[in-house]
Formats: C-alpha cells, structure tokens, sequence
C-alpha cells in the first residue's frame, strides 16, 4: 500500500458559476442557484425550479472548446470544462502520465438522445439530430473527455445514481494507494433533461419551491446540473514534482443497504455504516470531524433517514453541518464530486458553508444546520456523504494536508 492520497486540483461548473473561484465566491455570499427553468426546453418551465448552468448549448461549447463540437452533448461539454480546469490546476498532462479517467454520471447524453426518441416517427431522422443517436451510452461523454485531453490509461465510467462521483473518488483513492496509477482524475457529470426532471416530478419529491434541506416542512428536492473533478496521486508523487496538496483523502466506504429502489432505509443504517467505515478508515474518532457536508437533497425520505444516522452517530454532539444542494440542486451522478470540492474549499478557507432556508427542526432528529455562513474556523477533517437510490451510500473523510495520519 502506498502512503496517503492527496488532492492536487479541482475543477466545477455549476449553477453557482464556471469555476472554482466563482462557486466559492457564491457560497459565501449565500447566493443560490436554484431558480425557473430557463435553458431546458419542458412544459415544466415557470412551475419546476431547478438549478441550470447558466449557459445554453452553444455558449457551454465555447467555454469546453474542444476541436469539434460534433456529437458533444451537454453533459460531456461540462464535464469537459471541469477536467480542463482541474488538470491545470494541479499541472498534470494526462498523456504524460499514468493517468485514470473515473468519470460518473447517472442520465449521461439522454439531453441529446430525448429529441431522437421525439422523431422516432419520422421516415428519417434529420441529421442534427441523428448524430447523437452513440450518445445515449453512460459512457460516451467519458471516451470523448479521455479522446480530446490524450488519458491513454484507464478510463471507466460509473453509474451509481447519487453516489456515483464519490464512488469514482473512492475508486481513485484505491487504484493509488495500491500503485495501479500515479494520477487519476475523478469526478463527475449530469446535465439536465426531460427524464430526470418527469422522473422525479412522477416520484412526487421535487419542491416546487427551492429547497429547503433538514427543516422540519421540507417539500423535496431541486434537481440540478453540473460537473466536477479532482486529481488525485499519492503525496510522494505530489512532493516529487513540487505540486501544492490542498487536502487529503483520509477515508471512505461503501454501504449497499438495497432496503428500497427509490428509498433510504427509515433507520439510516446504511447511512450511518458508510459514516463509520468512514471514520474508521481515516483512524478519526467521531469527535475529531470538524464540518459534515450532509447528503441533505430535502427530501421528507432522505432527511429523516441522514438525520437519523447522524444523531446515531455523533450522539448529542453532531459537528457543524449543511446541504450545499440548497445552492445547487441535486446533481445526481456529479453530486458527489461537488461536495468534495465544496470539502476542500471549507478545510482551505476555513469555512461552514450555509443550509439556506432552514427554519425548523426535523421531528425524527432535533439538529440544527449551520445557517449562515461561519468565516475563520478550524476545519481539519470533513466528513462529506453522497447516499444514493438502491441503497448505495457512500461516506468521504478529506483532511487538511497538515493534518495527523
């Protein structure tokens, strides 16, 4: 087993902005994202709010720029942006290393697949719409990043509903510690499209309102679109090339608990045994966690079940904790990903993000949310979890470099 694994770049767009820089500078203002539907072309326009990129197709191809915009669908254009941004961060040529692509998504090209399906009838398909036809596949917008940045190693998609970009960066950390890559970018990708804003719209768990994760009249959840990634290798290889380390992978685990499709178990203990694996991995006792970025999607399901589990798990002395999708929707397979940025923002700046509009407390567990944002804390080690449909939870513990093996 190599030594500990360090983050050397990150790379979002979201809702909240194009970038790292303007994510954060959103956050701590307490400006959110979630508003109508402006891009999307739905009947659900003025009555659904969701958080969009604030770019429609052509001006998101633009930002990404790669060599030709031919069969590049939205969810591969931001997840374009977010690994560009990421590897110059952290310095990395792909094509110069032995470098993992791990790339999540959940809906993958269906924004550019749904208008075939809409022309099915036609004796044919018109060609602007046809040339989608390869990008229905999950995997696509994987290929076409990998193809367009030169990573000649590993490159795999995954497909965990809302775990799956914590999944890649648990599945990163391992190919790392055990040597079978010396950097591998993880992350991942979801953009908006007519399925995934029916299908939670037929669960009957989107607001209708924005968001308003852990209070007590919560309504449902925002859906919401955006990518992101993080490089990973281990700190000999950090500290061999002079790269500056922002944070560290110190645990994580995995829970598939499988107690609904659509539902979290009403105890939390799949929630709760990915939070102590967790911690375990990481050698930290509950107390020692100095933030928790909570799941927290708003949902009267989800909530009760985190809420529990937490309360289980920290007894009467739960740390600071928000849900950032109350910025940012949720964004399903990049979700994950964003919130381990969001990680390590809070550890570098020291940082409690805010719950935006909590009122009243759970009746299933009386926590408090951190309500407005909290400047100039401590924050060494966060804890940050992404519990997704089917049971599949998985739970991240990221550190401060300096932080104690």
């Amino acid at each position: 087993m190599s030594d500990r694994v360090a983050i050397t770049g990150m790379g979002v767009v979201s809702a909240l902005g194009t970038n790292v820089a303007e994510n954060l500078r959103a956050l701590l203002e307490e400006r959110s994202g979630i508003g109508p539907i402006t891009i999307l072309p739905t009947r659900h326009r003025g009555a659904i709010p969701v958080a969009e990129v604030a770019l429609d197709d052509a001006a998101l191809g633009a930002l990404a720029a790669p060599r030709s915009l031919r069969s590049w669908t939205r969810t591969a254009l931001l997840g374009l942006c977010a690994v560009k941004e990421a590897l110059a961060q952290a310095g990395i040529d792909p094509a110069a290393e032995r470098t993992a692509f791990l790339s999540a998504t959940t809906a993958g090209g269906i924004d550019k697949t749904e208008p075939v399906y809409d022309r099915f009838y036609l004796p044919e398909i018109p060609e602007e719409v046809a040339q989608y036809l390869g990008t229905h596949d999950p995997g696509d917008h994987a290929q076409r990043i990998a193809a367009e940045l030169g990573f000649r190693d590993l490159v795999t998609t995954l497909s965990t509903a809302c775990s799956s970009s914590a999944n890649a960066l648990m599945l990163g950390d391992r190919l790392l510690r055990h040597g079978l890559a010396d950097v591998a970018v993880v992350g991942g990708t979801d953009a908006l499209c007519k399925f995934t804003v029916n299908g939670f719209n037929s669960l009957l768990i989107l607001d209708h309102e924005p968001c308003r994760p852990f209070d007590r009249d919560r309504a449902g959840l925002n859906l919401g679109e955006a990518a992101a990634y993080l490089v990973l290798e281990t700190e000999a290889h950090a500290r061999a090339r002079g790269a500056e380390v922002l944070a560290v992978v110190r645990g994580h685990a995995n829970t598939n608990e499988a107690f609904h499709a659509t539902a979290s178990s009403p105890d939390g203990t799949g929630a709760y045994e990915a939070m102590r694996q967790a911690l375990a991995m990481a050698g930290l006792a509950p107390q020692d966690i100095s933030y928790v970025n909570v799941h927290g999607t708003g949902t009267l399901n989800n909530d009760a079940s985190e809420g529990i589990a937490l309360a289980r798990l920290f007894g009467g002395a739960v740390p600071p904790f928000s849900s950032t999708k109350s910025f940012t929707g949720h964004t399903l397979g990049a979700a994950g990903a964003v919130e381990a940025v969001y990680s390590v923002l809070a550890i570098r700046h020291g940082v409690h993000f805010a719950n935006l509009r909590w009122r009243t407390p759970l009746e299933e567990a009386a926590l408090v949310p951190v309500t407005r944002t909290e400047r100039g804390v401590p924050v060494r080690h966060v804890l940050s979890s992404s519990f997704g449909f089917g049971g599949n939870n998985t739970s991240l513990v990221l550190s401060a470099p300096a932080s104690t093996p």
